[in-house]
């Protein structure tokens, strides 16, 4: 039964997708201090509150956007907020960003199995490959997706339909682990199978292929 488990599990499944941002990085918070410090220049901020409620997963410039509309941050600002932004994310990612055991040993493992793996990030590009280099994940990724690699960020689909796309798979035959609900409607949206996940801790070898032995016996 377990070999023929284990060959089910290959056919059905051949990539694995991650967010980045609350799946394979604790950053939540990173982006929320970063943006926060930028906007306390022009006299504006986001609670936290808001920003579980409302702009968590949201690319930066979504961000701004709806700060715009709702509460008159001039528009001109934005390139610079977004600027400044992006600046202090990467100097509190060279303090913060260290490599995670279990984090190492699920995405190794999965690489010496065949399965294809990317990054799928609202962030900027320079931000994934940042955190990527400093988690010691880069080396077993097969492709990396940033915000600036598409027209439409989360909660549309397009980056995982992308990913899909370069890496030859079916949507059927990806497993994407998301964490906030922007991220995960762009999974459903894009027909791949979903694993939720509620902290980076909870992403682990045998909880990604305990989700994969379910989605094989469907």
């Amino acid at each position: 039964i377990f070999s023929r488990l284990n060959k089910n599990e290959l056919k059905m499944i051949k990539a694995v997708l991650f967010d980045m941002d609350g799946v394979l990085i604790d950053a939540k918070d990173w982006h929320y201090e970063a943006l926060n410090k930028a906007l306390k220049h022009f006299g504006f901020g986001i609670s936290r509150e808001s920003h579980l409620s409302t702009f968590d997963g949201l690319p930066t410039r979504e961000k701004l956007k709806m700060l715009t509309k709702a509460r008159g941050l001039p528009e001109q600002l934005h390139e610079f907020i977004n600027a400044l932004k992006q600046t202090y994310t990467l100097e509190i990612s060279h303090k913060r960003c260290k490599p995670s055991f279990n984090h190492q040993y699920a995405l190794s493992k999965l690489k010496a199995e065949g399965y294809k793996i990317a990054v799928c990030s609202n962030s900027v590009r320079q931000s994934v490959e940042t955190m990527m280099q400093f988690s010691a994940l880069e080396p077993y990724l097969d492709l990396l997706i940033s915000n600036e690699d598409v027209s439409k960020g989360k909660p549309d689909p397009e980056m995982y339909i992308q990913a899909m796309s370069t890496l030859e798979v079916k949507p059927e035959e990806c497993l994407i682990l998301e964490d906030n609900d922007h991220g995960i409607q762009a999974a459903i949206a894009s027909g791949g199978n979903l694993l939720k996940i509620g902290v980076p801790d909870d992403v682990t070898y045998q909880a990604i292929k305990g989700r994969i032995a379910e989605i094989s016996t469907v």
